[in-house]
């Protein structure tokens, strides 16, 4: 298997294109140039195909969707991101540590779809500074810092979606609340109340369920917070993988491994089948004792979604913004400001004080 460079010159100047986001086509910064996007034999309506989750894990080494691709790991956060070729050091754009590029090569399976991005880096970083102005106690240089600061970085993520047939059986317990009426003696007064009791009755069924595109984070760069506040993607808005969407862009390599993530994609069905049985067995309450689940079908694709990211050093210290380059959604670390902090605690105890001298006066 051979490595693919993905280049993109200019046909008028030579210079490299880069994708511009929210359009299908690419443009030269350079000269002005602009070329549409070949698509190929794909058209935006055509499917795109899943692929054989059991044939992928029997898969041989020249298995045609398998591909060998250049990446560089961060010895901080683990994040594996392909650069160019002609790029040896730099920094990693998730926590902004020196990486040295020339580290190797890796297979991995091909991505099957890509989500372009929508957002260019303007609006991205509109997005963020408008989320920075938003922070309680953010220190008053952070904002005009970030506003001035580099630019963020366009990355794509990968991510797996999975789709699967399943079937469970249940057994548990269905409860129907009554009410008994009961006397009770209050302050020397006999009362009527009404005690509520639940009449439980055992009960066993059958749910089916098929998941479509259940989606699995294939990144462990950034902490499980910021991918679930940036994870809402469109995924009608997918199209078949062409690498003229990566142009101007880098692609991160998934460190989530396919077993993995079918773990992962698991755990997000079962929740969704409990649930089903939940409303299956009706009733006021539910006690659910046991479900097995009998999973058929099982396909999958590799797919990369696009993110904006920052890694920015203020006062000696990183933090990481980031920002999901589809829906403008922001997620990130923040800085506190011990002084607005104290003002604040200052200023409440204070209003204590004379709420309380003034609770004093009028008692």
């Amino acid at each position: 298997m051979t490595q693919q460079d993905h280049r993109f010159p200019c046909e008028n100047c030579g210079s490299d294109l880069r994708f511009d986001p929210g359009k299908d086509r690419l443009v030269c910064d350079h000269c002005g140039n602009t070329q549409a996007i070949d698509h190929g034999p794909w058209t935006r309506t055509r499917a795109i195909a899943e692929l054989d989750f059991e044939h992928t894990l029997r898969a041989l080494p020249d298995d045609p969707d398998f591909e060998v691709t250049r990446v560089s790991q961060c010895p901080n956060c683990g994040a594996r991101v392909e650069f160019d070729p002609d790029v040896h050091a730099t920094e990693c754009p998730f926590c902004a540590t020196p990486v040295v590029t020339d580290t190797g090569s890796s297979r991995q399976i091909k991505p099957r779809a890509i989500l372009p991005f929508a957002l260019n880096e303007a609006t991205a970083r509109g997005a963020m500074v408008d989320w920075l102005g938003s922070l309680w106690f953010a220190p008053n240089g952070l904002q005009e810092y970030a506003r001035k600061g580099r630019k963020l970085n366009g990355i794509y993520t990968p991510c797996w979606t999975f789709d699967a047939d399943t079937k469970s059986s249940y057994r548990g317990q269905r409860g129907i609340v009554y009410y008994e009426e009961h006397v009770v003696v209050r302050n020397g007064k006999r009362e009527r109340v009404r005690v509520a009791k639940v009449r439980w009755t055992r009960v066993s069924g059958r749910v089916a369920r098929f998941f479509d595109d259940v989606l699995v984070v294939a990144s462990e760069a950034l902490p499980e917070k910021f991918r679930a506040g940036i994870a809402n993607w469109d995924l009608t808005r997918l199209e078949p993988y062409v690498a003229d969407y990566l142009a101007g862009f880098r692609s991160e390599a998934y460190t989530v491994d396919l077993k993995e993530a079918y773990l992962e994609a698991r755990v997000i069905m079962n929740r969704q089948i409990l649930r089903d049985v939940r409303f299956d067995i009706g009733g006021d309450r539910q006690q659910v004792e046991n479900v097995e689940t009998r999973v058929s079908d099982v396909t999958f694709k590799h797919i990369l979604v696009p993110i904006w990211i920052a890694a920015y050093r203020y006062r000696g210290r990183s933090y990481r913004f980031v920002v999901n380059g589809q829906t403008g959604a922001v997620s990130g670390e923040r800085p506190w400001s011990g002084v607005k902090i104290a003002l604040a605690v200052g200023a409440a105890m204070i209003l204590a004080a004379i709420l309380g001298y003034f609770y004093a006066m009028n008692n």
